[in-house]
């Protein structure tokens, strides 16, 4: 038999027949290690120990002590556990597919009758029977005729389908966790009982398209979420809860902001108090820019696909288009248009309009465009995931050796605006060189470098996303930290070499011959409805009052006070304060009831005992204690808080 060489992760390396298992390399190095092992890493790829080892290798033994391979295994043995105990209890269901996900899994069945919270309960007890069973789990390779024929008697016809996706001459590994079986790449534990029985929790039911066709048979999918241990499953449970209370569609429709209808599915219906916040944070952001050098621009939202086909997107994103005919005038064939799904292809129009120099490098170029882009109706997500967006994008036209600088000057402008927006920390992601890819490597290394560098100098250091950049340049994607730690990928910049040439972009160097310059792609919110999403979701509806649609509410406790309290709202608003009198014939509690759950920073109570002393008793949002306040002070206090962070003098 031949041999192979295994390396481990202390260097040394060991020689060893070819076909070896991880499972046989554990128990050779110690029988202690073969007890704990759960998985190996081979060559980077994650291995079941049943495996075979065919070549030479870097392995190391996975245990349930190494995070990300342990959470894997557990969640995809729960996802087939899952599928088990419902045809277990169910004989007649179809199981399709059942892949891992953020947190734990889910699993797509066909069944005529709606799952419901009961069955919820019922698979869980059923999948813990199977747990305790401690049955072994064992796989084999088997040819695709006799997978095929496998099926066939046990009517599974999804699986069938996706043998027949599967491309000739891979492998068909099967699975048996006792004696269930599953088609499945794996890998897997070695037994049920390794999964823990007290960490895991079927949370909710969704319908799910077979393969995410419309077109195809709307299946029931099982969500479950599963960790190592119960500690951990509680405090995501919790996590759950909270997020639940923050959930944006919710505060939307309490706080009154927008709302969605079938008419225009994934768009936007901003009511006044949404728009508020959509224009203030535009403000901001405009006001920005412009102190940080950007010319502001707007491109046409409907650009013939000539232009898309000069930039490349045609080809590569023209299912995410929605496409426009047109019949023009005199012309034999209709024209045909997109909405425009990007603004970059547009802002190099406008830099080719007339000769540039490299005397107007950098030229910081920055819109508000509204973009559309067709996402599949399973994946819109109130105004999180939306088909009709604007980006607050832009581009930085800048000569290679302004890679750098322009760079960490990206950094410290969108440093200082997750500050202003109550965001302190933020993660750097950078994604270098994909294996496909334009232009030499010799332009590449010192894109990398500089954004590297760039990133070094600005205190940050980045998490290395090996492989995961554009093929047109290498990219730093700015991760945001919510209160209940959940992580947001907001910002981004990217190097682009490819779109200036494509696009036959140029300007004249000090050299006075062309060149091309190098193209920074830059977002540092993104889609306004989707930051607009998260900072509701990061501050529970509880905005910074310089956002907050609604800043003050000046409530009557009697009636004769209703003229002081006009008086009151016309100093707030002289102030600069989005204020409003509530004068309705209700008890006070009443109505700080009601405003507190719109989510309004301020109220202001006013009774006979404040007009006389022109004095109001102020309530702060979460707050249970109220303070008496004279009307001079708490106009001049809440003046300066409702002003925007970047007009305040303090």
């Amino acid at each position: 038999m031949s041999q192979i060489t295994l390396t481990f992760p202390d260097g040394n390396s060991k020689q060893v027949d070819a076909g070896i298992t991880p499972a046989e390399v554990a128990q050779g190095i110690a029988p202690s290690l073969a007890k704990k092992a759960i998985s190996a890493t081979v060559n980077g790829a994650h291995y079941d120990l049943q495996w075979p080892i065919t070549d030479d290798a870097a392995i190391a033994i996975n245990t349930m002590q190494d995070d990300a391979p342990a959470l894997e295994l557990i969640r995809h043995d729960l996802a087939h556990i899952m599928a088990r105990a419902v045809q277990a209890i169910w004989p007649d269901v179809k199981v399709t597919i059942g892949p891992v996900r953020d947190f734990g899994w889910f699993y797509d069945f066909d069944r005529e009758e709606p799952f419901t919270p009961e069955d919820l309960g019922e698979i869980e007890a059923k999948m813990k029977e199977i747990i305790n069973a401690r049955d072994a789990v064992t796989t084999e390779v088997w040819s695709r005729a006799d997978a095929i024929a496998h099926y066939e008697k046990t009517g599974e016809p999804y699986k069938i389908e996706l043998i027949n996706r599967i491309p000739e001459g891979e492998d068909l590994r099967m699975y048996w966790h006792g004696d269930w079986q599953d088609l499945c790449r794996g890998p897997h534990l070695q037994s049920t009982g390794q999964v823990p029985a007290d960490a895991f929790k079927l949370t909710h039911v969704a319908g799910a398209y077979w393969l995410g066709d419309s077109s195809r048979p709307m299946l029931q999918r099982i969500y479950g979420v599963g960790f190592r241990n119960r500690n951990d499953l509680k405090a995501h449970m919790t996590m759950l809860e909270e997020a639940a209370k923050r959930d944006h569609r919710k505060l939307g429709r309490e706080m009154d902001l927008y709302h969605m209808q079938e008419e225009a599915p994934g768009q936007v219906f901003w009511h006044p108090n949404g728009w508020t916040i959509y224009t203030e944070l535009q403000d901001y952001m405009r006001r920005k820019q412009r102190a940080n050098g950007y010319v502001e621009v707007n491109t046409p939202q409907v650009v013939d696909r000539k232009l898309w086909e000069a930039s490349g997107h045609w080809e590569k994103y023209q299912d995410h288009m929605f496409i426009v005919e047109v019949d023009e005038e005199h012309a034999r064939e209709k024209a045909v248009n997109a909405l425009k799904p990007m603004n970059c292809p547009c802002h190099v129009q406008i830099f080719n309009q007339g000769l540039k120099s490299y005397r107007d490098l950098p030229l910081r170029m920055a819109e508000f465009g509204s973009c559309n882009r067709y996402e599949p109706s399973g994946a819109l997500h109130g105004i999180m995931r939306v088909r009709g967006f604007t980006q607050d994008d832009g581009h930085i036209f800048c000569a290679e050796d302004q890679i750098e600088s322009e760079t960490l000057r990206y950094i410290e402008f969108l440093s200082g605006i997750y500050h202003d927006l109550g965001f302190e920390n933020f993660k750097v992601k950078f994604s270098d060189r994909p294996e496909t890819r334009a232009g030499s490597d010799e332009v590449w290394d010192k894109a990398e470098e500089a954004l590297l560098s760039a990133t070094r100098k600005a205190g940050i250091e980045p998490q290395l996303n090996p492989g995961e950049g554009a093929f047109y340049g290498p990219k730093l994607e700015f991760v945001l930290t919510d209160a209940i730690g959940r992580d947001w990928q907001c910002g981004t910049h990217q190097v682009d070499f490819v779109l200036p040439e494509r696009l036959d972009a140029t300007y004249i160097g000090a050299d006075g011959e062309k060149h091309r310059p190098v193209m920074l792609h830059r977002a540092t919110l993104g889609s306004f409805e989707r930051f607009i999403g998260i900072l509701i979701e990061e501050h529970a509806g509880k905005l910074p009052i310089w956002l907050a649609p609604r800043q003050v509410v000046v409530a009557s406790i009697v009636s004769d006070t209703d003229d002081y309290c006009r008086e009151v709202v016309t100093a707030l608003k002289a102030a600069g304060v989005r204020a409003e009198a509530d004068l309705r014939n209700e008890k006070i509690n009443y109505k700080v009831r009601e405003h507190s759950l719109a989510k309004v920073p301020y109220i202001l109570a006013c009774g006979m005992k404040e007009v006389e002393e022109r004095t109001v008793s102020v309530r702060r949002l979460g707050e249970k204690q109220t303070f008496g306040s004279s009307l001079e002070d708490i106009v001049a206090r809440l003046g300066r808080e409702a002003t925007p962070p970047d007009l305040r003098r303090d």
